[in-house]
């Protein structure tokens, strides 16, 4: 199974809506949003894909009842978890948070196969040692709005692990 990851889109809806079609175009099944989404509208252009949307709200909450009634209104397509998701996807054990740094944290638990988290507006993926002596892959798109960074998302692969940054242009 693919997803689309992505965070930090700060009410805009237009590279949110490209990258989540960019990455239905490679096959994703599923969108996460690791939060700032802020705007119950910004989502809107997005879930026209047909592809369920996780959400969190990060630190910029926005209007919560609006992403509650926007959720309702979705068909199904719109699962707003509030502060944290915790997921099943693919067989695979997810948790997104926003924070970059409870990312960490949570990676090195060995709780989870992936940790989806956002705020630094810095895409990377990589793998953090746990304390079982494993390890877990914790993943920060970046920005897909493109503030003060390049307007990044990530392409995840469950099945392989293989996660993929790319960059729109905006």
């Amino acid at each position: 199974m693919k997803i689309c990851v992505v965070s930090d889109s700060h009410d805009r809806a237009d590279p949110l809506a490209r990258a989540v079609q960019a990455a239905k175009a490679l096959g994703a099944e599923a969108v996460i949003h690791c939060g700032d989404l802020i705007g119950a509208q910004t989502v809107k252009p997005a879930l026209a894909a047909g592809l369920p949307v996780h959400a969190i709200h990060g630190n910029n909450l926005g209007d919560a009842q609006a992403m509650h009634f926007q959720s309702r209104m979705s068909g199904g397509l719109l699962q707003y978890h509030g502060a944290e998701a915790r997921l099943e996807l693919a067989g695979r054990r997810l948790i997104v948070t926003h924070y970059d740094h409870h990312g960490y944290a949570l990676a090195c638990t060995g709780e989870w196969d992936l940790v989806c988290c956002g705020h630094s507006h810095r895409a990377e993926a990589r793998l953090v040692p746990d304390v079982k002596g494993a390890s877990s892959w914790l993943v920060n798109p970046g920005t897909v709005a493109g503030l003060a960074a390049p307007a990044t998302w990530v392409l995840a692969d469950l099945a392989a692990m293989r996660f993929d940054v790319h960059t729109l242009d905006l």
